[in-house]
Parts: C-alpha cells; structure tokens; sequence
C-alpha cells in the first residue's frame, strides 16, 4: 500500500511560549498576547495553529484544548491541532467530551495529535500512570474515544478500560469525530498508526527518516486490512529566520537548551530549518518530498522577537513555498 496523501502544502504556527529565563516574576499569562498572536497567523496567511501539551516540564505551560477554544472564538478560519496532546496521562472518557466539545466551538477546525511523551517521567508519577504502559494505552484511549463518539450508546472491553452502554451526546461536529494523527518515531509506534491513525505528526526526524516512517505506516496499514482515504502527514519543524545560518543556529540552541533543560545544540542544528529564507524554505520542500503535507511551523528565539520572526517567515519564506501551497 502507498498511503493516499494530501496535494498542496500547508503551514501551521505553534503557539508560542516564554523561556524559563525570561521570567523576572510569577507568569501570568495575558489573552492581549493571545489575541495579538492569533490575529497576527490569521493575517499572515498561515493555515493553521497548534499547541503543545505538557502536566510538567521547565516551561509554563496551559491546558492546550482551552487555549484552542479561545484561539477558535479569534480567528473563524484557522484549523487548529494538537501536536501532540499526551493522551495515556489521561482517562479517555473524559477526553472524549472534551474533544467533541472542542470539535464543536471551533466549528469543525479541530485535528487531534496524540503521543506519548515521556521525555519529562515526572508527568507519569503525578498522573499515576506507569510510564511503561504509555504506549499501550495510546492505542486503547483512541478506540475508546471512537467508541464514544458515535452517539450512541457504546461498550468496551480492554485491558485498561471497560463499560457498556454509555451514551454521549451529542455526537462530534466532524463525522466520526476529529482526525486522529499520531507521534512517535519507533516501529511499534508507527505499526500503532498503521492499525489507528487519520495522520502521523512528527518532530525532531530528517526528511528521510519520515519518508522510512511512512513507508513502515502504510506496511501496518496494509497487515491491518485497512482503507485508507486521505492520510494526514505533519512535522513540527524548529524554525528561524536570520541573516546566516550560523546565527539562527547560535540563537535556536541557546533557545532550545532552556526549553528541553538539556543541550539541544547538534539536535537543532540536524533537525532545524534555520538561516537565510532560501534556506528554510529548502529544508520545508524536503519534507514536502519526503511526503509532508503540514509543516508546523515553530519559532524558536526570545519571545518578545516572535511575533517579528512570524512576519519575516510571512514575507519572506511563504513567497518561496507558493507553488506547493
């Protein structure tokens, strides 16, 4: 099986956050910079917004689904995602109503990204799941949710969750409930999305190694008898914008070592589209050879520039990538 892919580009935004260091008091965050951001991805003629989701790790982070239902009431044409939402820390029932919810505000514009962390164990403890069944629940959590999203009284029966006849209404705004794209970068993972994913959403791979993750999803797919209409296929892609790409490199690790609180150096320079537009648009159109179809843009530098970042990406690097948009 060769996995049916979109045709044009797409260019999302990820939502973007203040480093640990550039806190000088308590966070608070501000719906002005919320509003401001979203406005500004609208205008600019990006196709998409995304969000991450951590229970713990060195940046503040909140809740993605009720960011995203503030950010659907701003802008009225923006899909919205989540890359990715960790949905083994959490029981699928109630993320069940809280997804179709969102399905429903943001009028249809949803995509769920699911995966598994782990990076941050911490987040395992306080969610009082053991970090060796993420995987596994992943997998059960997206059949529950399907289950429940039908709107009509559903059962199941698994190693992790089990009920019958519970009705959940009403039934998602998307037919089927939202696509279900999932991360990962193991072959047991990608042998997960051939059984049960809409779409594979990575990060931190090289085009070739998404073209080798493709081609074992559509080798799960095919064992699993399944057929496929539309496969979605995103990458989150570390991104700036600067006059060398020595420079945009210096200012990404820099950037990158605080967020992970790990040195992110060799990994940004591998997996990064960082310097002059050329190119970041270069690095975008391998992926796009290599079978992506939604770059997830993120900006990565000191917040109080990303907005400035966001523009410059908008004039200089869109012009280049009009032909596969």
């Amino acid at each position: 099986m060769t996995l049916p892919l979109a045709s044009r580009l797409r260019l999302g935004m990820m939502t973007i956050h203040r480093e640990p260091d550039e806190l000088s008091g308590p966070w608070e965050p501000r719906i002005d910079d919320l509003v401001t951001f979203v406005q500004a991805v609208d205008r600019t003629g990006f196709d998409s917004l995304w969000v991450g989701d951590h229970l713990s790790m060195p940046l503040p982070f909140l809740d993605p689904f009720q960011l995203l239902a503030q950010a659907a009431v701003v802008s009225r044409r923006l899909l919205l995602g989540t890359s990715v939402y960790l949905l083994p820390l959490r029981h699928p029932g109630p993320v069940a109503k809280q997804v179709k919810t969102l399905d429903h505000l943001s009028e249809g514009r949803f995509i769920f990204g699911v995966g598994i962390g782990g990076e941050f164990p911490k987040e395992y403890e306080v969610a009082g799941v053991p970090i060796g069944e993420r995987g596994a629940r992943l997998g059960e959590s997206v059949e529950v949710l399907r289950t429940l999203w039908t709107g009509e009284p559903a059962g199941y029966q698994g190693r992790f969750f089990r009920f019958s006849d519970v009705l959940m209404r009403p039934p998602p705004r998307q037919a089927g409930g939202p696509p279900v794209w999932f991360g990962g970068r193991q072959e047991a993972a990608f042998r997960r999305m051939g059984r049960l994913a809409d779409g594979y959403v990575s990060y931190v791979v090289t085009p070739q190694m998404y073209r080798n993750a493709l081609t074992s999803i559509a080798r799960a797919a095919d064992e699993a008898g399944r057929t496929i209409g539309t496969f979605g296929t995103g990458h989150l892609l570390f991104t700036r914008v600067d006059d060398t790409r020595e420079k945009a490199l210096d200012v990404a690790a820099a950037s990158l070592s605080k967020r992970y609180g790990m040195d992110f150096r060799r990994a940004a320079d591998r997996y990064g589209a960082l310097g002059s537009a050329e190119d970041v648009a270069e690095v975008i159109g391998a992926f796009h050879d290599a079978g992506v179809r939604h770059v997830i843009v993120d900006l990565v530098g000191p917040y109080e520039r990303r907005l400035e970042q966001l523009e410059r990406f908008a004039g200089e690097v869109m012009p280049l990538l009009a032909g596969l948009r």
